[in-house]
């Protein structure tokens, strides 16, 4: 590369993360001023960050929010991981039939936007359960109303930590990860565990998930933040404030009306950052490895 270019490119690079950083830099310096600065133009930073950090975590009840975000990201992540080590498993190393059919079923389904899912998956979710199987029965005896109702009972799960967590357990881009991966894997190691005795969950555990140690951090770094960014599906299936998740908990804080303490705001969106950054930083070497490409040699 020429040292015309070489600089230009260096330049350009610099402008684009100045753009990606200068929100975060706002609210880092809008967070340390009083209430008095923070709707000024001013962007000399203040004296008020520990001020500002201590009221959104204890009287905005940002620390409530970010515990519930907390267990629903953990919980989702996990079954997601499992979800789809399981699922990568069958399509590889198992036959049977449909099972091209079923895989392309499972990537359709990551060409659909949430917002289409909403409304079905709130039926399903929010509906009470039926009251009796002579209910079920009953519904299913009558073809109209098979067509017509075909989702007339659900779980009742809303406004419990069951509706934001059992609905996103499976996961369509892990199950392609680890397909992908598993399929990589010399075929040699499955039959020489199969002559040594090994069963399929034991080659699992104890072949697959060590050698898959990349893909799982990298998998395990994109539910999280996907979890821990949701905003829509909390907001439409939670009403009890106490069991929100962080995003909504945010939106909570802001309120209405002109009294917003934009400090506490600001705060709370840079505390909302720190979670997702220690998991980054915690598993970046695998999340960098899981997406390498194939580089040249």
């Amino acid at each position: 590369m020429r040292p015309r270019n070489a600089w230009l490119t260096h330049a350009l690079l610099i402008v684009a993360c100045f753009v990606v950083m200068a929100p975060v830099l706002f609210a880092l310096i809008k967070a340390t001023q009083s209430y008095s600065d923070v709707l000024s133009p001013s962007l000399v930073p203040g004296r008020e960050l520990l001020d500002n950090i201590s009221a959104a975590w204890t009287n905005a009840r940002l620390a409530i929010f970010m515990r519930n975000s907390l267990f629903v990201a953990a919980v989702v992540t996990l079954g997601k991981t499992l979800t789809a080590l399981l699922a990568g498993l069958a399509l590889v190393y198992f036959e049977f039939r449909g099972k091209r059919v079923i895989f392309t079923l499972i990537l359709l389904t990551l060409m659909m936007p949430t917002e289409v899912l909403i409304v079905p998956l709130f039926d399903l979710i929010a509906q009470q359960p039926p009251a009796s199987w002579a209910a079920v029965w009953e519904w299913l005896r009558n073809p109209a109303d098979v067509v017509l109702r075909p989702l007339p009972f659900g779980f009742g799960w809303s406004n419990t930590f069951l509706a934001l967590t059992v609905p996103f357990l499976a996961s369509a881009t892990g199950i392609f990860l680890f397909r992908q991966h598993f399929m990589s894997v010399p075929r040699e190691l499955a039959d020489a565990a199969k002559i040594d005795g090994a069963g399929p969950l034991r080659f699992l555990w104890r072949i697959l998930v060590p050698m898959s140690a990349n893909t799982i951090g990298a998998l395990a770094v994109i539910q999280f933040v996907y979890v821990w960014d949701q905003y829509l599906w909390p907001r439409v299936i939670i009403r009890r404030e106490e069991l929100q998740v962080v995003q909504v908990g945010l939106n909570l804080i802001i309120g209405t009306g002109d009294g917003v303490q934009w400090g506490y705001v600001m705060a709370g969106a840079l505390l909302t950052i720190v979670p997702p950054l220690l998991v980054f930083m915690l598993l970046q070497e695998q999340f960098m490895r899981g997406f390498a490409l194939s580089q040249s040699k």
